[in-house]
């Protein structure tokens, strides 16, 4: 059997990372999209991290240029196509709703279109998210619930999503979208609330901060591990027949409590460290989210494996080593 080849937007960030390993450990070769504005600002430390650096290929491109999407398409011949690629911190979206929209929204259209073009036989997937849901209009949230998007970054995420239809619609393309629920892993960055608190707690662990100051932690979240969700990523370009799902746990924890599990585990009380600023308030808060994984796990045999306890635990250890190592 042929190597398959797997090319990879946002190759160097959280997902990209765990999904090179798993492609690497099925046998393929992948290729990843990696955005230069300099000599120096490549970020390779999670794939580092992982020790497969060396063992992925990576061409300079960006979303919000075709030209270089399709060269790179040329150079590598892509089976499967993942795109992760986007700005996808929320809160940065209001501040640059322009470079978001282009890079998170139309640099998806870009990517379809060079797969059009060029590899209409491919598969294709879009990493679609549970913030396209904002202020939920359902309990628990399904591939039928409607959207109702809450910033920038959803809207952009929510064009995106629904281009990937009309591209599987108009032109028979096999592309697929997930629509992932919050997700981390040690591998997160420091913005996204998870890491920060894990980090935070690591440094006052060590003696290296005193406090941690946080937005809204009575916000509640359906978390996962990263490691559990590319899997699901992976599973959807298998089928024949491609279709969007729901990948989540089933089960939503407030920020607050998620903050409980790592303190504790480090042997801190929370209520001596944590201080509400509401300068980390949303302008528009998504206050629940909450999936319903049901039909990944009918159609795709997929479920997450991984405990909201477990993925802290091994985040806070994660902080401490590198924070310990300094």
């Amino acid at each position: 059997m042929a190597t398959k080849t797997a090319l990879i937007t946002g190759i160097t960030g959280q997902d990209g990372a765990y999904l090179s390993q798993l492609l690497l450990e099925k046998g393929y070769r992948v290729c990843g999209v990696s955005p230069r504005r300099s000599t120096s600002d490549v970020n390779l430390s999670r794939l580092e991290w992982l020790g497969i650096r060396d063992d992925v290929e990576l061409f300079d491109g960006d979303l919000s240029d075709l030209g270089s999407l399709i060269r790179i398409f040329e150079a590598c011949h892509p089976d499967e196509i993942y795109n992760l690629g986007a700005q996808s911190f929320v809160q940065t979206s209001w501040s640059q709703p322009v470079l978001t929209g282009q890079v998170t929204g139309i640099g998806a259209v870009n990517l379809l279109e060079a797969m059009r073009i060029l590899a209409p036989e491919a598969r294709f997937y879009q990493a679609s998210t549970s913030e396209m849901y904002g202020l939920i209009q359902e309990p628990r949230q399904s591939e039928t619930t409607p959207f109702y998007p809450r910033s920038p970054y959803a809207a952009a995420k929510l064009y995106a999503h629904w281009m990937t239809v009309n591209y599987r619609e108009s032109f028979g393309l096999h592309a697929s979208s997930g629509i992932l629920f919050n997700h981390e892993s040690p591998l997160r960055g420091l913005e996204f609330v998870t890491r920060k608190v894990t980090d935070g707690v690591a440094r006052i662990k060590l003696g290296l901060a005193s406090e941690l100051r946080l937005g809204n932690i009575d916000a509640k979240r359906d978390w996962g591990h990263a490691r559990d969700y590319v899997r699901a990523m992976w599973l959807m370009l298998q089928q024949d027949v491609p279709d969007d799902y729901v990948i989540a746990t089933g089960v939503t924890t407030t920020v607050r409590d998620m903050c409980r599990i790592a303190f504790e585990y480090a042997g801190l009380d929370m209520e001596r460290h944590v201080v509400i600023d509401p300068k980390f308030y949303r302008p528009a808060e998504v206050d629940v989210l909450l999936g319903n994984p049901d039909k990944a796990q009918a159609a795709l045999g997929w479920q997450a494996e991984t405990s909201l306890e477990e993925m802290i635990r091994e985040m806070v250890d994660a902080d401490l080593a590198r924070l310990g190592g300094r």
